[in-house]
C-alpha cells in the first residue's frame, strides 16, 4: 500500500514512520510512505504557500497553485490515488473508516494548517475530509499518522498475531476485555483464575463477559454497533447482562 503525505513540514514526521510497526512495514515492502513538501511546489522566489484570506479575516488560508501542483506531479507518477484531507470539519475517523480505507492501494493524504485550505483545493481536487476528533490541532500531520498507523496495522502480514487486529477494540462495537500478564501476583492483586485454568471455553466466556461489562461502564453508545451470536446471547443472558446491552441498542 502507498501513502503520499502534503505538508509544509516534512520533518515533522521524520520520527514517527522510523519507529515500530510502521517501519517494520516500510522495510518488509507492505507499505510505502512518501512525504512531499508543498513548498516545492509553490511558485514565487520566497516558496510562500499561505496567503490573506479574501474577505478579511484571521489568520492565514493555504494557497491552492503548491497544492494543486503537488497533486498533479503524483497522480502523474502514481494514478488512482484516494485524496483525504485532514481537516476538522471532516467526518470523525473510526475503526470502520480505517478498515475501509484499507482497502484501497494509494492514499494521498493532504496535512492543512492555518485557517486551512483555499477551498477550490477541497472542493475539487479532495476525495474526502477526515476529522480524527472534536479538537483542533496545530496542522494536519500528525492526523495523518494516526491514520497510517492505523490502517497499517489492518494489512495482512504487518501484525504478529493474525488476529490482533480483528480482536482488537472498536473492531466489534466493543471494548476489549482486561488484560493480565506475569507476574501472577502483583502487590497482592492477582490473576483471575479462569485465565489460568486452561479451559479456552470459559476464558473465552469470561472475555465476553468483562468486554460487554466494559463497554457499558465506559462507552455503552458503541453497543449499537455490537452483533451477537446466538451462543453469546444466552452467556450475557445467564451473566444477566442481556437486558442492560439490549437497552442501549434501543437508544
Amino acid at each position: 500500500m502507498r501513502f503520499d503525505i502534503l505538508t509544509i513540514f516534512p520533518q515533522l514526521l521524520d520520527s514517527p514512520l522510523q519507529e515500530g510497526i510502521i517501519r517494520r512495514a516500510v522495510a518488509a515492502g507492505k507499505i510505502s510512505v512518501n512525504i512531499h513538501d508543498i513548498r516545492d511546489f509553490a511558485l514565487d522566489k520566497h516558496a510562500m504557500t499561505d496567503d490573506r484570506p479574501f474577505g478579511g479575516g484571521e489568520g492565514m488560508v493555504m494557497k491552492p497553485e503548491p497544492i494543486a501542483g503537488s497533486l498533479r506531479v503524483i497522480e502523474k507518477k502514481n494514478p488512482g490515488g484516494r485524496v483525504i484531507f485532514l481537516s476538522p470539519q471532516g467526518r470523525t475517523y473510526t475503526q470502520k473508516a480505517a478498515e475501509r480505507l484499507a482497502a484501497h492501494e494509494h492514499l494521498i493524504l493532504l496535512c492543512g494548517r492555518y485557517e486551512g485550505v483555499d477551498e477550490r483545493i477541497r472542493a475539487h481536487y479532495v476525495d474526502e475530509e477526515i476529522s480524527i476528533g472534536d479538537y483542533i490541532l496545530t496542522g494536519g500531520e500528525l492526523a495523518a499518522m494516526v491514520v497510517i498507523d492505523s490502517i497499517t496495522r489492518l494489512l495482512p502480514g504487518v501484525l504478529g498475531c493474525g488476529d490482533s487486529a480483528e480482536n482488537d477494540t472498536f473492531s466489534r462495537g466493543l471494548l476489549k476485555n482486561p488484560q493480565y500478564t506475569r507476574p501472577r501476583e502483583f502487590e497482592g492483586y492477582t490473576v483471575p483464575e479462569v485465565l489460568l485454568s486452561g479451559d479456552h471455553s470459559a476464558i473465552a466466556e469470561w472475555r465476553l463477559i468483562t468486554s460487554v461489562q466494559q463497554t457499558l461502564e465506559k462507552r455503552p453508545e458503541l453497543l449499537t454497533l455490537a452483533v451477537f451470536s446466538k451462543e453469546e446471547l444466552q452467556i450475557l443472558k445467564k451473566n444477566k447482562l442481556l437486558a442492560a446491552v439490549e437497552r442501549e441498542q434501543r437508544g
